[in-house]
C-alpha cells in the first residue's frame, strides 16, 4: 500500500496516547498516519481487519472486544486471520490498543472496567425495599436473605456472584415485572453471551443474536419491549445479574 501520510501532511489532534480526539477525522490516509506514528506500515492485510472493526464500531457504537473481534473475522473472512498469533503478527502492541488506535475507534470498555466502579451507597435506615415515588429498579444496596446487596447508580449488580434465579425475581418484582419462561429466555442467552465474551450485549448485538437462532421469527422489537418495557438490554441486563451494556444500549 502507498502511503498517502507520506505525501499529504496530516494534522490532527491526538490523545497522550496518540488516539485521535475527533474520531470523525478518520480516514484511510490518517490510518496511514497513525500507523507510521507507531512504527507501522500498513498494508492490505492491517486494513481488512480495521474494516472488520471499524463496521463493528459502526453497527453497535462500541469497540468490540478480543472475542467479538475474533468472531466478527472468523464469519467474515476466514478462521486462520481470527487466531491470536496472526493478528499479533499485524500489530505486536495488541490489536484492541494498538488495532483501535489506528482504526480511529475508542479502546474497548471490558466489563470489568464497569464493576471496579464504586456502587452509590444509600445511607438509608430502609433502604431494603422502600424506594422514593417514581423510583423502580434498586438503588444502592438493598436486603436480601439476610445479606446486604449492592448495586451501581444503574441498578446492576456490584458483585455479579450475588444473582440468582431467586434473586432475579425479586428484581423483577421491584420493576413491576412478573417473569415468564419467555423472559428466562432472553435473560438466559443474555448470561450465556457474557459468560462466553465477556461482554453485555448491548439491544442491536442482542436483536441480531436472537434473530439468528431457532425462534428468530418471534423475536421483534415489540416482542422485546413488551417483556422488558424498560429496555431490552438495560433491563434484560440488570434483572439477569450481569454489567450495564455498552454503547448503544437501548433505541
Amino acid at each position: 500500500m502507498t502511503s498517502a501520510a507520506a505525501t499529504k501532511k496530516i494534522t490532527c489532534e491526538l490523545t497522550p496516547d496518540g488516539r485521535l480526539v475527533v474520531l470523525s477525522e478518520w480516514n484511510k490516509s490518517v490510518a496511514e498516519w497513525l500507523a507510521e506514528n507507531d512504527g507501522i506500515t500498513l498494508t492490505a492485510s492491517h486494513m481488512e481487519i480495521i474494516d472488520v472493526m471499524r463496521e463493528y464500531y459502526q453497527m453497535y457504537n462500541t469497540s468490540p472486544t478480543l472475542k467479538l473481534l475474533k468472531r466478527e473475522i472468523y464469519e467474515k473472512l476466514n478462521v486462520k486471520k481470527a487466531e491470536g498469533a496472526y493478528l499479533n503478527s499485524f500489530f505486536p502492541k495488541g490489536v484492541l490498543i494498538q488495532g483501535t488506535k489506528i482504526a480511529g475507534l475508542p479502546v474497548p470498555l471490558l466489563d470489568v472496567e464497569i464493576e471496579n466502579m464504586p456502587a452509590v451507597k444509600v445511607k438509608s435506615a430502609e433502604a431494603a425495599n422502600t424506594l422514593p415515588s417514581g423510583q423502580k429498579h434498586f438503588k444502592g444496596s438493598f436486603q436480601y436473605q439476610g445479606k446486604e446487596i449492592s448495586v451501581h447508580a444503574k441498578g446492576n449488580l456490584v458483585n455479579l456472584a450475588d444473582w440468582n434465579e431467586a434473586l432475579a425475581e425479586l428484581m423483577a418484582k421491584q420493576e413491576g415485572i412478573a417473569l415468564t419462561k419467555e423472559h428466562w429466555e432472553v435473560m438466559n442467552f443474555m448470561r450465556q453471551f457474557y459468560f462466553s465474551y465477556g461482554i453485555t450485549p448491548m439491544v442491536r448485538l442482542l436483536m441480531k443474536k436472537l434473530n439468528e437462532g431457532p425462534s428468530a421469527s418471534k423475536f421483534s422489537n415489540e416482542y422485546m419491549y413488551k417483556l422488558f418495557p424498560g429496555g431490552p438490554s438495560r433491563q434484560g441486563s440488570r434483572i439477569a445479574g450481569l454489567p450495564e451494556p455498552q454503547g448503544c444500549i437501548d433505541e
